[in-house]
């Protein structure tokens, strides 16, 4: 077993100034701030890099004042961390004696605004809004430009020509035309997907002149991702003029910020041993320091759940609260921070600042207990325990225990300088392989990357015949010389024009239908030949030797209906065989409305949404229709696992579906208990038609599967039963699991036997 180790890490301070003329209406000011306001004079791109707690919001909406008659927006991770900013953002307008009106726009905001004036759809709701605002808030009298607070969901599918076919042009050419300033807010916690939305916009923003018109774009980050430096950094060398504010500079005006921490450092264990733990510690230090705050913050649900669990068992119930995802209530949240023991999920590492009702003088949270999986978490994490900016008393140190991974032993954390400090620990944790986030370059070389062939394509089409479409080669090159990759536009066009049709085709009724409309799907016909190329090969072959035209294919699925229903069925297939790259959620099917009466999960509401494996894994249930409400916790969990017949022989399976991004039909889930199927009911309106994925060998493929369960990455058990065989292989309907397998070396196809990776 690997030893703890026990670091000091010194007090934190942050410079502060006085404020140039346009600020004084912020009264104090800290350095990164006014470095903000006035980098952003004659920059394209500003990052505060600034601690986390130290006014960056503050920061980055005084850059409005350099465009204060233009709209902007402010993208925040998360629908709480919009619903915060939208009320900081109102109050700084209205400080500053800007004209912005502020306004939040989730989901659930936008199916809110009112239906009566431009319709139901929420695209067309947004585009309105943008247009003028008064179209639904008619007290304005007048247009006023816009802040559109909003998540990075939204952005990406307005930005990406995502939402409904009558709002998608409309809405994408706001997005990219109207902002003059756009912030970013905690953007190290984007996945790949949004940070690829991201980096879009910025290299549209260049080559198409946007930051010659003045637009200004704001990274808030205190953890920067090495590789969105590097991304930026090759931006900036094309042209982009990027400033980097670090606010750590060294002043005759500095200000207490964080206390000196404590800081133990433990291998993390199997589950119930840490919780065990766990819940001794905590008991231990409430017993001997009742008046101190503290908190815990752990990846897993579950694992806060099961710790609740023993935190009753020792009389703490009433004194600990959770704040996890599955709590949506505000005021839950509110009412757990005001007891002595927080217990949370990653849903705290956003903008939650552990604020009491009671203004303490010294720090909100005196001790904190975490696990981290990657060092931004750490750096966050770390960063929320004794936070004293703006207290009293600031000497008041703080303890602090990390759990890291078994790996980070193997890798020399046991030879860190634990007499170095805070640029030690940094030093250290910068060497350690384990702690990096691995998807994100890897991501952007794989076959996930063809998403960003739909805004090209979608804008070359709309700018033909006009000089500008030139411009949409050099984006694409813009875009692969920043994130890397080595497929062509021609490449990425052509699969993109494929892959729409086969949406349009899919999307259709009827083959009827297919044959009714075929003159206005787009790309038809090279849909046909990726059709002929994959599934008859033979007549494929006819086709590019000539014998025959795509136009005489073309007139054979405009007249023969069995010919327009394989041709739809495989465009069922190829479509759905893209949904785990480009889906935004892993989770294999939507969250369930569930009643806790015991309190399992919830500790003052009694009715909340959950992912339905979650439910299934973690929980005996009662399920009467509609209804269901959790009994008690299932221990030990239960098997989620699937079963699927194939029509063929095994060799014919090992050939087409091994190691391939392949769709199931009639695929079914079970679920187990030491082998046994526990009959589920819930489980039958959750199966679906098709479901898409990657089949591995755990034996043939063991380096990436034993890599998958160290990484904690969801894989299911999956029982094929062909026409000679049947046997046990590992399922992956989530791209993080095909992206880990593919990064172990697994050589994994697509539909039409092209790589899934090309480094």
């Amino acid at each position: 077993m690997s030893s703890s180790i026990t670091i000091e890490l010194e007090p934190k301070s942050i410079a502060s100034c006085e404020p140039p003329e346009e600020l004084k209406f912020l009264g104090h000011t800290l350095q990164h701030q006014v470095d903000v306001f006035e980098k952003s004079r004659d920059h394209d791109i500003i990052m505060d890099l600034a601690p986390t707690g130290t006014g960056k919001t503050k920061a980055s909406l005084s850059v409005l004042l350099h465009n204060h008659d233009r709209s902007a927006i402010y993208i925040a991770p998360t629908n709480a961390l919009v619903e915060q900013q939208t009320e900081a953002a109102k109050q700084f307008v209205k400080d500053a004696g800007l004209n912005h009106f502020v306004i939040a726009a989730s989901a659930k905001e936008v199916r809110a605004w009112s239906n009566d004036r431009v319709g139901s759809r929420p695209g067309e709701k947004i585009y309105n809004l943008l247009r003028n605002p008064a179209i639904f808030f008619p007290e304005l009298e007048e247009y006023r430009p816009i802040l559109l607070v909003t998540n990075p969901d939204l952005f990406y599918y307005a930005t990406f020509f995502c939402y409904n076919r009558l709002d998608r042009v409309n809405l994408a050419s706001s997005f990219y035309n109207q902002f003059a300033t756009v912030i970013i807010d905690e953007f190290h916690l984007y996945n790949s997907k949004q940070l690829v939305s991201l980096f879009f916009y910025l290299s549209f923003s260049k080559v198409f002149k946007f930051f010659d018109d003045g637009r200004k774009i704001v990274l808030l980050t205190a953890t920067p991702e090495k590789v969105c430096e590097l991304a930026l950094i090759k931006l900036e060398s094309q042209g982009v003029k990027i400033a980097k504010i670090g606010g750590e500079e060294i002043t005759d005006k500095m200000l207490p910020s964080q206390t000196s921490v404590n800081l133990e450092i433990r291998p993390q264990s199997d589950r119930d041993v840490l919780l065990d733990e766990i819940a001794n510690e905590v008991a231990e230090r409430f017993n001997k320091h009742p008046d101190r705050n503290g908190a815990i913050i752990l990846d897993s649900l579950d694992h806060i759940n099961r710790l609740k669990d023993r935190l009753r068992q020792k009389g703490l119930n009433n004194f600990s609260g959770r704040i996890t995802g599955a709590i949506k209530d505000k005021r839950d949240r509110k009412e757990s921070a005001q007891l002595p023991i927080i217990l949370a999920t990653s849903t705290v590492d956003v903008g939650f600042n552990f604020e009491r009702n009671i203004d303490l003088d010294r720090q909100n949270l005196d001790w904190l207990i975490f696990s981290v999986r990657d060092r931004a978490a750490f750096w966050q994490r770390i960063g929320r325990v004794g936070r004293v900016l703006g207290k009293t008393k600031t000497n008041i140190p703080s303890d602090a225990i990390a759990y890291l991974p078994e790996a980070a032993w193997e890798q020399g954390i046991a030879d860190l300088n634990c007499n170095g400090g805070r640029s030690a620990l940094w030093q250290k944790l910068e060497e350690l392989p384990c702690l990096e986030k691995p998807f994100l370059q890897f991501y952007w070389q794989s076959e996930a990357f063809l998403e960003i062939a739909r805004p090209l394509l979608e804008i070359e089409e709309k700018l033909e015949n006009l000089p500008e479409a030139n411009l949409i080669p050099q984006l694409f090159e813009t875009m692969r010389s920043v994130l890397g990759g080595k497929r062509t536009w021609a490449e990425r066009r052509y699969r993109m024009i494929v892959l729409r049709a086969s949406e349009q085709i899919a999307r259709e009724n009827s083959p009827k239908a297919i044959q009714e409309k075929w003159r206005h799907i787009k790309g038809g016909s090279a849909f046909i030949k990726k059709f002929l190329q994959t599934q008859h090969p033979e007549k494929y072959n006819e086709l590019e030797a000539g014998s025959v035209t795509i136009g005489e294919w073309e007139k054979e699925f405009q007249e023969y209906e069995d010919a327009a229903t394989e041709l739809k069925e495989f465009a069922e297939f190829w479509s759905k065989s893209y949904a785990p790259l480009f889906q935004f959620r892993e989770g294999l099917f939507e969250n369930l409305r569930i009643s806790d009466p015991h309190n399992l999960i919830l500790d003052f509401s009694e009715e909340t949404d959950i992912d339905p494996i979650h439910l299934l894994r973690h929980y005996e249930f009662d399920s009467r229709g509609s209804e269901i409400e959790i009994t008690k916790r299932a221990n030990p969990p239960y098997t989620i696992s699937f079963s699927w017949r194939f029509h063929g022989s095994r060799q014919d399976f090992l050939q087409t579906q091994i190691n391939k991004l392949t769709v199931l039909k009639n695929c079914k889930i079970q679920r187990t208990l030491d082998c046994n199927i526990r009959p589920t009911p819930l489980l039958k309106s959750l199966e679906k038609d098709l479901l898409s994925g990657v089949i591995i060998c755990p034996i043939a493929s063991h380096v990436a599967y034993f890599k998958l369960r160290k990484m904690g990455i969801m894989s299911y058990p999956i029982t094929v039963k062909g026409n000679d065989f049947e046997k046990e292989y590992a399922f992956l309907p989530a791209l993080s699991g095909i992206l880990t397998a593919a990064m172990a070396g697994v050589k994994i196809r697509l539909m039409d036997e092209e790589n899934f990776w090309i480094a």
